[in-house]
């Protein structure tokens, strides 16, 4: 039989019609604060927490709720005759739904993070270390432990079903589990956001080393979705959301279909690379690599040149832009088959025209206009953990550069090896890119032999490649490379260099009169 429940919430959706039910079914009302005053507004009859425990709010509300006639009604057993026992004694009632959410912790630290202020970083600490709440996560596990007897809401959108199973008679055990189940995880991602808040300020608040690899790390995932499927059909997948800025998850589907595994692959690919352009930039993407990039003055001319590089594999592909895009290139665009778009935003003339392919699923990332630097760790999975590292991203990409050769790149040279790089860190491994300074011409990607790459880049090319430059994510093992790009009419090279075979390669080049940088940075993509 319920009889009482205490309620204590910061997210109020749905809050009053569910009293409401509850007063309907007899359950009495305990309540702090805030929510207290909601409630008697709104004509709901309820009971002070203060007056229930004869123990008035303290230290500016730090402490409300932690007394045993709370937690004592919370926690006893209904089956335990020492519980019930000391239940009268003490003149403990027992609470039988406790429904409770949290300080907002997350939303005031994610504004901190993301909004400049007069405020120091000490007052943000300050007002950070207020929105820790204490006692509902002490409510929260109290009756989550006792779940038996307690039913326990941490979330609004479970109010209806609850009304519904009470006018039933009971919810089952089953339901009670669950709930139980959701609170736990509720309040380890909520303890998660302070830790990794904490850290994220620790080194600038007080001037010690950033932890980087700490020793226990809980990923602070949210399912933001369900997706359609994985990779492949038979593949169940959903979409988790990190505690992180700038977010791909967060930009806003302006038409067409849902985001698909794939789609979410290929387009945050596209975004790293045309991020790597502070020039107006296309980026085309098929199967996790770049088919085609390109830059110009303007996306219209960018997307062009993207796309002549290799139309037959653009179709279906993902185009990401740096700038917005308008109604020419809209215009363009539609000509082909595409999967997404993705720009820092979109003119409404552009919308009309995209708007007329209903499956063309259109991204705004207001993110693209900058220089996106990823926060957190690049991570990937493996059987039973993951392998963690820094993000593949450098202040200055050439601070190592040496030229090799006897022969310096020229001018043109220079900006087009540059180019290529940029391009060549998000081809995967072993991967050559053949550019000009303004687009790439033939890619050779995810070969097992760099030479099979740079013969493959060659055929995929549907210009000239005379007077062509390379970027190489990895160094030559041997000559016969160079003897490749120089049948190809390669003009000047840039890799990592670090070969035992480095001399051989470099006297290759010079016997072709070729221009050859290196880097000393490898930027393999597995």
């Amino acid at each position: 039989m319920i009889k009482r429940a205490l309620i204590s919430v910061s997210d109020k959706r749905g809050l009053i019609d569910f009293a409401k039910e509850l007063v309907q079914l007899g359950v009495e009302i305990i309540s702090t604060g805030g929510t207290a005053k909601i409630l008697r507004e709104a004509n709901i009859n309820v009971i002070d927490v203060s007056e229930y425990t004869g123990f008035p709010e303290i230290m500016d509300g730090r402490i409300k709720t932690l007394h045993p006639l709370i937690h004592g009604g919370i926690l006893a057993r209904r089956d335990n005759k020492n519980d019930i026992d000391s239940m009268e004694k003490l003149g403990i009632k027992p609470i039988d739904i406790v429904v409770v959410n949290l300080y907002p912790f997350e939303s005031v630290t994610k504004k901190h993070l993301l909004q400049p202020s007069a405020l120091s970083l000490q007052q943000f600490l300050e007002e950070a270390i207020e929105n820790i709440d204490i006692g509902g996560p002490t409510l929260l596990r109290a009756a989550a432990k006792n779940y038996k007897d307690v039913i326990v809401i941490v979330d609004p959108d479970d109010y209806p079903s609850i009304i519904e199973d009470l006018k039933k008679g009971e919810a089952s055990i089953e339901k009670r589990f669950e709930l139980a189940k959701k609170v736990f995880s509720h309040t380890a991602r909520y303890d998660a956001l302070i830790a990794d808040y904490f850290d994220k300020i620790s080194s600038s608040a007080f001037n010690t080393q950033p932890s980087g690899f700490r020793e226990d790390w809980i990923l602070l995932l949210r399912m933001v979705q369900t997706l359609r499927y994985g990779e492949n059909p038979h593949q169940k997948a959903a979409l988790y959301a990190l505690n992180e800025t700038p977010s791909l998850i967060d930009a806003e589907v302006l038409q067409g279909k849902e985001m698909s595994f794939n789609n979410y692959l290929d387009t945050h690919s596209a975004v790293l690379l045309a991020s790597e352009f502070e020039e107006p930039v296309c980026v085309i993407v098929k199967h996790n690599n770049p088919c085609g990039v390109a830059i110009a003055e303007n996306p219209l001319d960018a997307y062009k040149r993207a796309f002549e590089c290799d139309p037959v594999s653009a179709f279906g592909g993902i185009i990401a832009f740096n700038r917005v895009v308008d109604k020419t290139t809209a215009e363009e665009i539609v000509q082909t088959f595409y999967e997404v778009i993705i720009a820092p935003g979109f003119d409404e003339e552009s919308l009309k025209i995209f708007s007329k392919k209903k499956n063309l699923r259109l991204l705004k990332f207001p993110a693209l206009s900058d220089k996106i630097k990823p926060s957190g760790f690049d991570l990937k999975r493996i059987i039973g953990g993951f392998i963690v590292q820094q993000w593949d991203t450098l202040e200055d990409e050439f601070a190592q550069a040496k030229i090799v050769t006897k022969r310096k790149p020229t001018e043109d040279e220079w900006r087009a090896l540059k180019f290529a790089w940029k391009v060549c860190k998000h081809v995967k491994s072993n991967a050559i890119v053949y550019a000009r300074e303004d687009r790439t011409v033939g890619l050779g990607i995810g070969q097992t032999s760099r030479v099979f790459s740079a013969k493959i880049g060659a055929m995929h090319a549907l210009s000239s490649l005379k007077g062509t430059v390379v970027a190489s994510d990895g160094f030559f093992p041997f000559r016969d490379n160079i003897d490749v790009l120089a049948q190809n009419g390669v003009t000047a090279i840039i890799q990592p260099g670090g070969s035992v075979r480095d001399q051989e390669v470099i006297d290759a080049a010079d016997q072709y009169g070729m221009a050859m940088v290196f880097t000393g940075i490898r930027h393999f993509r597995h």
